[in-house]
C-alpha cells in the first residue's frame, strides 16, 4: 500500500496533521511558531507526491485515494484548530469538514470505478478562497504571537483578527463550500444513488 514514495508522502502529510494541530493550539510560543513550519512542510508534500507519482509512473489506485484525503486531513486540522481556539464558529467548520471529506471519498470511489469527474469552476474557486482564508488566518494568528511583531504592529493584527472580519471571511468560505458540495451531489446524483442502494455490488 505504501510501497511507493508518493504514497509514503501522502501518509506523511496525514501524520503531520495532528502534529500541526497540537503545536498550533499549544500555549507555548515556540510550538505556535513551529506549527506554521509543519503546515508548510505538509503543504509542500502535496505537490511533490503527485509530481513524483506521475514522473515515475507509480500512480496507484490507493494513491489517488490517499492524496486528496491527506489534503483534507490537513485543511480540516487547521479549521478545527481555529474553532478550538474560538477564532471561528464550530458550525462553519463542521459544514466545511463534513462536505470536504464526503466529496473527497465519493470522488475517490467514482475514480476507482473508472469515472472521470471534472472539477467545476465553482469548486476550483472554492478551493482558492478556502486556502486563501486558511493561510490568512494562519499567518495572522501565528504572526501576531511573535513578540516583536506584536510590539510593532499590534493594532494591525488586532484589526485583521477582528471577529467581524473573520466571521465574514469564514461565512464566504462556508457558503461556497456548501454550494459546491450540493452541486456535486446533484450533478452526480445517479452515481450517488447507486452507491447508496447497492454498495456491495459496486464494491465487487
Amino acid at each position: 500500500m505504501f510501497s511507493t514514495l508518493a504514497n509514503r508522502l501522502s501518509l506523511f502529510r496525514m501524520l503531520l496533521s495532528p502534529v500541526f494541530f497540537f503545536f498550533f493550539v499549544s500555549e507555548h510560543w515556540l510550538y505556535n511558531q513551529l506549527s506554521l513550519a509543519v503546515f508548510l512542510i505538509a503543504a509542500v508534500t502535496d505537490w511533490y507526491d503527485g509530481e513524483i507519482a506521475r514522473r515515475s509512473g507509480t500512480v496507484t489506485t490507493i494513491g489517488k485515494f490517499l492524496d486528496p484525503l491527506a489534503d483534507k486531513f490537513l485543511t480540516s486540522a487547521a479549521f478545527i484548530a481555529f474553532a478550538y481556539l474560538d477564532y471561528v464558529p464550530w458550525w462553519m467548520v463542521g459544514v466545511i469538514v463534513v462536505r470536504d471529506l464526503l466529496i473527497t471519498v465519493l470522488r475517490s470511489v467514482a475514480q476507482s470505478r473508472g469515472m472521470q469527474i471534472a472539477t467545476s469552476k465553482a469548486a476550483q474557486t472554492k478551493t482558492f478562497i478556502q486556502m486563501a482564508v486558511l493561510y490568512y488566518l494562519l499567518l495572522v494568528i501565528v504572526g501576531g504571537d511573535v513578540g516583536w511583531v506584536r510590539a510593532m504592529a499590534g493594532d494591525v493584527f488586532a484589526a485583521l483578527l477582528h471577529p467581524t472580519v473573520i466571521y465574514a471571511l469564514m461565512l464566504a468560505v462556508t457558503l461556497i463550500t456548501l454550494y459546491t458540495g450540493v452541486q456535486y451531489l446533484v450533478d452526480n446524483r445517479r452515481f450517488v444513488a447507486q452507491l447508496l442502494r447497492k454498495p456491495k455490488q459496486l464494491a465487487g
